[in-house]
């Protein structure tokens, strides 16, 4: 009881620290809206990377990916982690600088979906109703990821019922967001990413000196088939998905090929970088282009450190408890794991406070991206054009409270895979959004019409291929992100060209943008 109670004490005055950020930045976050859902463009380099990686990473980071290391080895976990670094690098080069000077050239929009309608000059909101719909959908899944995350966090610390301590955990990110608005989630997102980093640092400098070294740590692993291959891939053996174990170790099969098709998908991860909002949006909320620059180096190191050490937890936790974690879904607590064993308790609680840090830097973008898509963009952008910019402010917070509720109901299965429904909400924002922010960017022929095909389309086939065809294996085993993603770029190219060409205002902005001007 001594050693919980010294867990939570920790994690108490962690939390306590968020909400002073939020108190803090709350009377400069209400002044208006563009405030509250964009900062009024005031985020330096620092802030801007950090909380852009931190809301990115989520609960995913520290539990998601070292999970799919621990269960079956490097291949998926690191192929994945390397089109992430690539994305997040290529995402920083060519888009950040032109999404800063275009989202003020257009109109001085502050969200995505409002970027998109006043790039395409429309009078019929039909893109940014579209745009916001799917941000709802896919934000309300990415956030009961984060609540999924938050109840195994704490039903595994304190031994509780699994349903209340994530209800508990999304209460808390509710109310910080409520209070805070973007500059305190932006302020509070670059603390955690600290932490997180600092978090994996730790765990996996203590985890291998436990192990007895590295060199200890890969003999362990050397003998499971496949474990360290990066074209071949673990295969735990399991009964009603339950890995069976025998003589104190892990029964595995024969390694199964990770072949073209399997790296292809892993890497694919790299192209939702494209379409996410919560990194966006960042880019338009940064003071000056001239900064993204270094944000983009910062960024950059910080997300390479970040996904290495985090596959690596997974292999060390496999080292050091072989069998303590059966099934896919509980291997995802391997970094609670390691940190409750190896560490004293007060310290192993500031430790936990990154998977709580990862989780809030993100629920909170995704559940603020998401009241603003409704509040900002239907309801005052359709539905009360003339609502003023208190009552749009107070229907994004009960918009926040009906999106919490939603995605606590999608989160109440405790044997959810985060690393599961991560993807699919990723390819979802990937598809939709990312063939059309690269288009809108570089294709001065673009159309209003391609970009509404685009997104339809991109977000029709997430859909189509994560239901009906992947499910059929072999060939079609490929993650949803990448089909998607290629039929998305077809439909905004096909329709473009078969519609008149966008107006001579429409391709003088465009012109001016890319001039710098």
């Amino acid at each position: 009881m001594g050693d919980t109670l010294q867990i939570l004490t920790a994690m108490i005055i962690y939390m306590a620290a968020v909400i002073i950020l939020g108190v803090t930045f709350a009377k400069k976050a209400n002044a208006s809206s563009d405030a509250y859902f964009l900062g009024g463009r005031s985020l330096g380099p620092w802030v801007t990377a950090m909380s852009a990686e931190a809301s990115d990473m989520s609960g995913w980071l520290l539990m998601g990916l070292p999970g799919v290391a621990y269960w079956c080895g490097i291949a998926d976990a690191a192929w994945t982690a390397i089109g992430l670094a690539a994305g997040t690098y290529v995402n920083w080069l060519i888009v950040s600088r032109r999404l800063r000077r275009y989202s003020e050239k257009a109109g001085n929009a502050i969200t995505l979906p409002e970027y998109f309608s006043n790039r395409f000059h429309e009078k019929r909101k039909v893109i940014m109703t579209i745009a916001a719909v799917f941000i709802l959908i896919f934000f309300t899944v990415y956030a009961a990821s984060c609540l999924v995350t938050c109840g195994k966090l704490f039903s595994t610390l304190f031994d509780l019922p699994y349903i209340p301590m994530m209800i508990v955990g999304a209460v808390f990110v509710l109310i910080y967001t409520i209070i805070g608005g973007f500059l305190a989630e932006s302020a509070s997102d670059f603390m955690q990413a600290m932490v997180m980093i600092i978090a994996l640092g730790v765990i996996v400098c203590v985890g291998t000196i436990s192990a007895g070294g590295l060199g200890a740590v890969i003999d362990n692993v050397r003998d499971i088939p496949g474990f360290l291959d990066f074209f071949g891939i673990a295969t735990p053996q399991t009964v009603d998905g339950v890995q069976q174990a025998a003589g104190g170790a892990p029964l595995f099969g024969e390694a199964a090929p990770y072949g073209f098709l399997s790296i292809a998908s892993a890497l694919a991860w790299g192209l939702g970088y494209f379409g996410v909002p919560q990194v966006l949006l960042r880019f338009m909320a940064i003071r000056h282009e001239d900064e993204l620059k270094r944000s983009r180096r910062i960024a950059t190191v910080w997300v390479v450190i970040s996904l290495t050490i985090a596959v690596f937890i997974g292999v060390v936790g496999r080292t050091l408890y072989p069998t303590a974690l059966t099934t896919s879904s509980d291997a995802e607590n391997v970094f609670i794991l390691l940190s409750t064993n190896l560490l004293p308790p007060l310290i192993a609680g500031f430790v936990m406070a990154g998977i709580l840090a990862a989780t809030i830097s993100s629920s909170d973008s995704y559940l603020l991206i998401a009241a603003s898509a409704f509040a900002k963009n239907i309801y005052q952008g359709l539905l009360r054009k003339k609502a003023s910019d208190r009552e749009v402010l107070n229907i994004s917070r009960i918009t926040l409270l009906l999106i919490a509720v939603v995605a606590i109901i999608i989160a109440l299965d405790e044997n959810s895979v985060i690393f599961t429904i991560v993807s699919f909400a990723w390819a979802g924002f990937g598809a939709t959004f990312g063939p059309l922010m690269l288009f809108s960017l570089f294709w001065k022929r673009t159309t209003r019409a391609g970009a509404i095909a685009g997104m339809l389309g991109g977000a029709g086939m997430v859909f189509v291929w994560n239901l009906l065809v992947r499910p059929l294996g072999g060939l079609w085993d490929i993650y949803e992100l990448l089909p998607a993603f290629l039929f998305s770029c077809l439909c905004i190219v096909v329709v473009s060209l078969l519609t008149p060409q966008p107006s001579e205002q429409i391709q003088r902005e465009f012109e001016d943008v890319k001039a710098g001007q």
